[in-house]
């Protein structure tokens, strides 16, 4: 049991080291960031929606 206690003690401890070396991004790159993944995914939904389209309309003149 105390070797699950010290391993637990030493996990959290070098969690928070690592978590000091964390190079965290600025308002502005973060900002960035955000703003190309919105964009990213509303591309994509409307260009997979497009296709989903276009594959249904072609399935509906096939199968007609």
């Amino acid at each position: 049991m105390t070797g699950i206690v010290k391993g637990t003690g030493k996990f959290f401890r070098n969690v928070v080291t690592e978590m000091k070396r964390v190079s965290w991004p600025t308002r502005k790159e973060l900002t960035g960031y955000t703003i190309t993944v919105v964009v990213t995914v509303v591309f994509l939904t409307v260009f997979f929606a497009l296709i989903d389209l276009g594959i249904s309309e072609l399935l509906r003149l096939i199968s007609e």
